[in-house]
Formats: structure tokens, C-alpha cells, sequence
């Protein structure tokens, strides 16, 4: 379930598109204000955000270009929502970083389908590019991962893994969702069996300093965390 943070302060709009959002399957969280919405990317990666361009304080251009200036959210994909029509403030909002602009008043089918084309836009991309953090590099095509020249010894499983939560960095993985996305729906295994492969990768990675990236956010799940990656890089 792809989380998408709703950044709006006119509550009847931001009440309309959680609705249709949370019909659609998604897991939304509504504020009004930069401040909080700065305070739930600390705290839990979202998959989107749905920004407002005025609001009360930070505008949401200031709240973009912050975010795309950072390491750890560089990469978030943002829907700016605004009443400015015009081509110049459109350019504006791009340039601030997000990925798509809808003008109010928008239909909630326009909103879907820009909500879904820009997840689709930002999925990881093909299943067999490798991908770094911190110096890590895993490679799907050769099923190697490395740091510099020395190579981790992992498991089948503890690789897919790994492959998963580096494709998702930042992101709070529960354990059902690990069991569904990594070992697939049609595998019944108790959830604390995620528990036993975790540790086994963090025993993996610890030869060579890696293993802190795998964090636990407790009562949710796991996350890598790029900000623990950048501290030990």
C-alpha cells in the first residue's frame, strides 16, 4: 500500500482528495501547514506528496525546493496543487521540483490518474540495474553485493531483501508487507520469519560496515535509512 502525505490547508479539498485516495487503496495522511507536513517526512517516508502552493507559513515551493536540495528526499515524487493558472507559475513549480502540476478546480479522475502515472514515473526502474547506498552496491544481474572490493557472502532470500529495501530507501516496511512484496502473497509464513532473515542480513552486512542501514522502527517495521548510510560513508 503506497503511503501518500495530502500537504493542503482548505479542509473540504483536502477531506475530498483523501477520500478518493483511500478508495483507491492508498494510506493517506492529511496536514495544513509545512511545519507538520516536514514533521511526517521525518518520520515516515511517504510514496507521494500532494502539496498546496499556498499555504499558511512555508509556501509548498519553498517546502519542494527544500526537499529536492535534500539527500534524503531528494527523490520524493510531488504533485504541486494550486489556483495559479498561469504558464509562468507552472514553469515556477517544476522548477521547484515537483513532478506534475494540477490547477484547481481539478476532477478526482484527473487527480488519479496523476497520482498514478507520477508512482508509475518514479517506480524503481528495471528489475536488473544495480543499485548503490553508502558504498553498498548490489547487483541483480550477477547476484553480487559488494562495498569497494570486498564482496558480502548473503543468502538467496536475504538478497531480495536487501534488493527490495535498497529499491525503497527511506520508506517504513511492515512485516506483512515484507512477507507479500519479498516472498510473495502465496507463501504463508509467519510474519516473524521477516524478523530471522533481517538479522541475518545485518549479520551479512556487518563485515563491512553496513549493517546499521537496516533500522527498526518499532511497532511499525524496517527501514533503510539513507541518513545512518550518509554518517558511515
Amino acid at each position: 500500500m503506497s503511503r501518500v502525505l495530502v500537504v493542503e490547508d482548505e479542509m473540504a479539498i483536502a477531506e475530498l482528495i483523501a477520500l478518493n485516495l483511500r478508495h483507491a487503496g492508498f494510506e493517506v495522511t492529511v496536514v495544513d501547514n509545512g511545519e507538520d507536513a516536514q514533521t511526517q517526512i521525518d518520520k515516515v517516508m511517504p510514496d507521494l506528496v500532494l502539496l498546496d502552493w499556498m499555504l499558511p507559513g512555508q509556501s509548498g515551493l519553498t517546502l519542494a525546493k527544500r526537499w529536492r536540495g535534500a539527500t534524503r528526499t531528494r527523490d520524493i515524487p510531488i504533485i504541486m496543487l494550486t489556483a495559479r493558472a498561469q504558464e509562468a507559475d507552472k514553469v515556477a513549480g517544476l522548477d521547484a521540483g515537483a513532478d506534475d502540476y494540477l490547477t484547481k478546480p481539478f476532477s478526482p479522475q484527473d487527480l488519479m490518474a496523476r497520482v498514478r502515472a507520477v508512482l508509475r514515473r518514479k517506480a524503481p526502474q528495471a528489475l536488473d540495474s544495480a543499485v548503490e547506498i553508502a558504498g553498498l552496491r548490489l547487483d541483480p544481474s550477477t547476484r553480487r553485493v559488494s562495498r569497494g572490493e570486498q564482496e558480502v557472502k548473503i543468502g538467496p532470500t536475504e538478497f531480495k531483501l536487501l534488493h527490495f529495501f535498497m529499491t525503497h530507501p527511506e520508506r517504513v516496511h511492515s512485516r506483512a508487507q515484507l512477507l507479500d512484496r519479498v516472498w510473495g502473497d502465496h507463501v504463508f509464513i509467519e510474519e516473524r520469519t521477516v524478523d530471522v532473515h533481517v538479522k541475518r542480513l545485518r549479520e551479512a552486512l556487518s563485515p563491512v560496515q553496513r549493517s546499521q542501514l537496516i533500522e527498526t522502527v518499532r511497532g511499525a517495521g524496517y527501514r533503510l535509512t539513507q541518513q545512518l548510510a550518509e554518517a558511515a560513508a
